[in-house]
């Protein structure tokens, strides 16, 4: 671990525009991380702080292995990553739902013994594990909608915003699994060797959700 810096793993995409807006609020510096480049490392000197821009989710690895001392990242990708390290603020931007979704006339247990296809097989092997649901996980790694429309799989597991994709491709929500919004992370090493900056920043975030 770097002992200079503190370095926050970032991800790339949807949330790192509010986790700048915030990182700001909160009087870091993000202009680096504003201008384009294909840098994948930027500082803020003032601040001590560095940024590690990478995959939403490669975010919780870095984290968990002390590569990055902090993370910014969705809880959806948290729980899937199921790494060893701390949440400890949710962030309060980038909402949406884990939810199982499938065509309006698939209810009730209709699961058992089907397929399911989503992004994310550990959410969704928890999920019908606990309903007592015998269910075959396919993984896929983009538009999971396709899949019971084209006979792939009975019903998907997958984050949803405003449900406009799903609605526009004949699905439905059949159950939700859990609310996701963004969080930050930190890595357990990082939070005794480097106590007082980390908390420090923690705090700083904490005034600016509040």
């Amino acid at each position: 671990m770097n002992m200079d810096y503190i370095t926050i793993a970032m991800a790339k995409g949807r949330l790192a525009e509010k986790a700048i807006a915030l990182l700001e609020k909160a009087g870091i510096d993000c202009s680096e991380l504003k201008v384009e480049t294909r840098k994948l490392i930027l500082k803020d000197e003032s601040s001590g702080i560095r940024f590690v821009m990478v995959k939403p989710v490669d975010v919780p690895t870095y984290v968990e292995y002390g590569a990055a001392d902090m993370g910014i990242v969705g809880k959806d990708v948290l729980m899937e990553a199921d790494v060893d390290c701390y949440e400890m603020l949710d962030l309060g931007f980038g909402f949406c739902r884990m939810v199982v979704a499938g065509p309006r006339e698939v209810t009730g247990r209709y699961f058992v013994d089907k397929r399911v296809a989503t992004k994310y097989p550990r959410i969704a092997e928890r999920y019908f594990k606990e309903k007592g649901e015998n269910v075959e996980i396919i993984k896929l790694n983009g538009s999971v909608e396709l899949a019971p429309i084209l006979g792939l799989s009975e019903v998907i597991v997958d984050i949803v915003e405003t449900g406009k994709t799903l609605k526009e491709n004949g699905l439905v929500v059949l159950d939700e699994i859990f609310s996701s919004s963004a969080r930050l992370i930190v890595n357990r090493a990082s939070l005794k060797v480097k106590s007082q900056p980390i908390k420090n920043i923690i705090a700083r975030l904490r005034g600016a959700i509040n």
